[in-house]
């Protein structure tokens, strides 16, 4: 990829809506090399703060009814359209890949910059996909902060969700949406 190819494609990323992704989605040795160049992150102290969770085929299924009983139990009153919403949350895209993030106490290394790179490996999986021609979106959602959805996909207490990457062919891809105005934002010391 030449560099003008790669500034395009930063320039022109866009995330597609999970219920806009459809199959087929990468093979093995595809999402091998994005683990591979997602862990390529600035990582002090070599701790790996982070691990993934590939979740596809019948495990999108089998999670997302454990997300509409844990939503089920907290809203009794919810009907079967928004139960079968809950239900889908994972299984629009052929493949979603969890970053865990892993960040905690450690004598040298700070919390937050284990947690920025946790962040970095999400970004870095997402470039990936997107180099390849595949469409992503990072999402998080409700069930990534709910201790029963985490213990379900066996996370360890202290672990955390930095982002479910949705990954698949986009059938849509929506129209850009406002960015910042760099006059805004950037300020020159």
């Amino acid at each position: 990829m030449t560099s003008l190819v790669t500034h395009e494609m930063l320039r022109t990323r866009r995330s597609v809506p999970p219920i806009n992704l459809d199959g087929p989605g990468p093979s093995a040795e595809e999402l091998d090399a994005w683990l591979a160049i997602a862990a390529r992150v600035p990582d002090h102290g070599k701790l790996a703060p982070w691990r993934f969770l590939v979740i596809e085929g019948e495990a999108r299924h089998r999670l997302g009814a454990i997300i509409a009983n844990v939503h089920a139990a907290d809203f009794p009153e919810a009907d079967a359209k928004r139960l079968d919403l809950e239900r889908q949350r994972l299984a629009h895209a052929p493949l979603v890949v969890a970053v865990v993030s892993r960040a905690g106490p450690h004598v040298k290394i700070p919390e937050w910059e284990q947690v920025l790179s946790a962040g970095a490996v999400c970004m870095n999986f997402v470039v990936a996909a997107n180099a390849a021609g595949y469409a992503t979106a990072w999402l998080t959602e409700w069930f990534a902060y709910d201790r029963r959805v985490l213990d379900a996909l066996g996370l360890d207490p202290a672990e955390r969700i930095a982002g479910f990457i949705h990954v698949g062919r986009a059938r849509e891809v929506p129209a850009d949406r406002p960015r910042p105005d760099l006059a805004q934002i950037v300020t020159r010391v």
